[in-house]
């Protein structure tokens, strides 16, 4: 990992840390995952969003004053609020992505759950979801939570992460792997 990248992670998890353990306390460890699933969907949707916390060019107190308003707005608990608005007055808002997986890996843990990400070729059914998951819950002996993507270069198949683990079954991989195995005979 790139220093800049582990000295983000960590702030990161040290926030994490912190937000967990104060949600716990004040017993808001489920309002705290909806304020998660709120801040994922304005970092995924909204590219001012992504400026905002981001960019040199807004000082202290205008990301103070935007978070502010966006968090009223978002109806974020006031434990998230508090730590958005000092995370913008310490200049820490760059990390609030590596900040949302890392508390909810947190979380995850804390409920003896894991996320498994799941890449398909085309968005997977209800059916095919649930046994996957099922399958998951067996092999690792904890809840499984899936987070699914779509990425039609892969043609078919899937491609699972657990953890540390990666299960590549997708057609791509298995035409790379023939076309080295080409290249290499001749």
């Amino acid at each position: 990992m790139s220093e800049p990248a582990s000295i983000s992670t960590g702030i990161a998890e040290r926030y994490a840390t912190a937000v967990y353990d104060l949600a716990r306390e004040a017993n808001q460890v489920d309002a705290i995952e909806g304020d998660l699933d709120a801040l994922d969907a304005a970092l995924t949707d909204s590219d001012d969003f992504q400026r905002l916390i981001s960019s040199p060019l807004y000082t202290r107190e205008q990301q103070a004053e935007a978070i502010k308003v966006l968090a009223d707005k978002m109806g974020l608990t006031k434990t998230m609020a508090n730590t958005l608005a000092l995370m913008a007055q310490k200049r820490r808002l760059f990390v609030l992505p590596a900040l949302v997986k890392a508390l909810r890996e947190t979380i995850a843990d804390a409920k003896g759950e894991i996320t498994a990400d799941v890449t398909s070729a085309k968005a997977l059914t209800k059916t095919q979801s649930d046994k996957l998951t099922k399958s998951l819950n067996a092999s690792t002996g904890k809840k499984v939570s899936l987070h699914a993507t779509v990425d039609e270069s892969l043609i078919g198949g899937l491609v699972v992460k657990v953890g540390s683990k990666m299960i590549d079954t997708s057609i791509r991989s298995k035409l790379n792997s023939l076309q080295n195995v080409m290249k290499e005979v001749g």
